[in-house]
Formats: structure tokens, C-alpha cells, sequence
């Protein structure tokens, strides 16, 4: 019998978000047809992976109109899923010749433009999650927050978050929001056994405080973790695949489960266009990793005991 990812409650509406989120951020490199792109994600359905993971930037601008194809062909798959977008970063490109030089931009006017420039490339009505892609140095929090109270009273978004915020930068938003009686949902923060900077810098003490469940890009590092030559990875890759001999899964699977241990409730996001990739992350929300083997690959990762 094939696992089935588990699901979390996130957003003021506690919303089911499948533990697993698909990210298309590279979808435009997958060179897939229509057809190709439908069944891939029918595919993750069945898994149980119904959260997918967008940004109006990623692709050059044209990833979210090569989703928005597969809904336009079978608009009933749109029920079966959450939409997470991004907006606030401005990219200079052929198709935004408006933009002299990268910036951000989290002005009421570009978020909401971005947010009906995203409906309109994935083929729906609402989003089920927008985030600020990157702390904007001149975001007005209060605009913001306005911002997002009048798109979810129209309907068009029904939960926010961010992207890659300091904790600081989180409760400021958080602050403001609280006056519309709204509430982050997520952070989005990298984080993998070779990037271990949200255990450190507040990250996820914060998300635990708020029960608000940080999403984490690049949970494998880029493939780095699998791949590196580095003493760090070489470390970590061989007591993941000791661990998984042990528990009769894969070194990857191991690696997932190190993460979806952590009592913030993560959701780690896989990047990969191999059905493959996603079973294996799907096998870990099946696995209770051991306190000693979760401790044996933090010490693997860092080189050292703890203290």
C-alpha cells in the first residue's frame, strides 16, 4: 500500500496543508507538456500531497500560468488543493520592462496587482496562502496589514504569511495584523542539516510560540546533503543511511523525518519532478525517528557533540 502524506492545520480558518508541499519553483525547466504537467500533479495528489508552492517571480514570471494550464484542463483538481503564491520582489525581466533594477515592493498597489496577476495565471479565484517573498526595508506594516485585511474580505486570499523574515521582522507584521484580528500563518525559511540557522537565530522557538508552522525550502540543501563532497555532508549522509539500513528506509526518506520531528511542524517543500522524490518525503510523515538517531545527525551536521 502506498503512504499517503499526512496533513496540518495552518491559517485562521485552520486549513489542512498536506505535510509535504510540492514547489514549482523550477517547473518551467521540467519541459513538460500539458498533459505531462496534469499528470504530475494528479500524481501528488494520490499521495496525498495536495499543498503546492508558487511564486509570481519563479520561472521568469511564467510558472504559475504553466500551473494555471493544468487547472484550465481539469479545473476540478482545484478543489482537491491549497495554492500557496509569493509576491514583493521586483525582477528585472523581459516581460516586467517596467522594472529598472531589482527591488521589493510591498506597497498596497503592487500586492494587490500581483495577487490578481497571480488569480489570473493559475486559473482561480482565490489563494489559500500569499506570502512576502523578502523583508522589504521600506515595508509600512500597517499598510500591509490593511492590505491583507482587504484581500480576504474579498475573497481573493484567505490566509497570509512570509518569506525568509527575522523573527523581528515576523512580530512587527504579526503586531499590526492583530489589529484586524488576523494572524500570520507561516514563516517560509530555509532550512536543511547543512543550514541549521532557524534553530539558532529565534526562527523556530518563534513559530512554536505562535503555533504557526514555518514552512522550509531547500530541506535537502539543493541535493547537496546527497551529492557534497563537503565533511559536513559526507557526515550527514552516512549516519542518514545507517539510520535508514536500521528503519528499512532511505537515506532521504531519514532525512525528511529529521525535520518533520521538530515540535514547530514543519513543512518541508520538494522541488523535484520525480514522482519518486515525492514518495520518499511522503514515507517520512510515516516515521517516529528515535530522540538518539535525531540527535546522531544534528551531531553529524555540526561536527561536533552537543555541549
Amino acid at each position: 500500500m502506498t503512504e499517503r502524506c499526512t496533513t496540518i492545520s495552518m491559517g485562521a480558518d485552520a486549513a489542512s496543508f498536506s505535510r509535504i508541499v510540492f514547489g514549482m519553483w523550477r517547473i518551467g525547466d521540467w519541459a513538460l507538456s500539458v498533459r505531462e504537467r496534469r499528470a504530475l500533479v494528479e500524481a501528488a495528489l494520490e499521495l496525498g500531497v495536495t499543498s503546492f508552492d508558487h511564486a509570481d517571480i519563479y520561472g521568469d514570471y511564467t510558472a504559475e500560468g504553466l500551473f494555471g494550464d493544468v487547472l484550465a484542463d481539469a479545473p476540478h483538481l482545484r478543489e482537491r488543493m491549497q495554492i500557496v503564491t509569493k509576491c514583493g520582489i521586483r525582477l528585472v525581466s523581459a516581460r516586467r520592462p517596467a522594472h529598472g533594477i531589482k527591488h521589493y515592493d510591498t506597497r498596497a498597489a503592487h500586492v494587490v496587482a500581483s495577487v490578481e496577476q497571480s488569480l489570473r495565471a493559475l486559473r482561480t479565484d482565490r489563494l489559500d496562502l500569499l506570502l512576502l517573498h523578502r523583508p522589504d526595508p521600506l515595508m509600512d506594516a500597517d499598510e500591509v496589514a490593511a492590505t491583507f485585511a482587504a484581500l480576504r474580505r474579498d475573497g481573493k486570499v484567505r490566509d497570509f504569511g512570509v518569506s525568509n523574515f527575522t523573527p523581528a521582522q515576523a512580530a512587527l507584521l504579526q503586531d499590526r495584523m492583530a489589529a484586524h484580528g488576523m494572524s500570520l500563518a507561516t514563516n517560509q525559511v530555509e532550512c536543511s542539516l547543512l543550514h541549521l540557522a532557524p534553530f539558532d537565530d529565534g526562527t523556530f522557538d518563534q513559530a512554536q510560540h505562535w503555533r504557526c508552522p514555518p514552512m522550509l525550502w531547500s530541506p535537502l540543501a539543493g541535493g547537496r546533503v546527497l551529492t557534497e563532497a563537503s565533511p559536513a555532508a559526507v557526515r550527514v549522509r552516512a549516519s542518514a543511511t545507517r539510520i535508514g539500513d536500521a528503519l528499512g528506509v532511505s537515506a532521504t526518506t531519514v532525512l525528511f523525518a529529521w525535520l518533520l520531528a521538530l515540535p514547530c511542524r514543519p513543512l518541508p517543500i520538494v522541488g523535484s519532478s520525480r514522482i519518486a522524490a515525492l514518495r520518499e518525503a511522503v514515507a517520512a510523515t510515516g516515521i517516529a525517528l528515535g530522540r538518539e538517531h535525531w540527535f546522531e545527525l544534528l551531531d553529524a551536521a555540526r561536527g561536533v557533540e552537543v555541549p
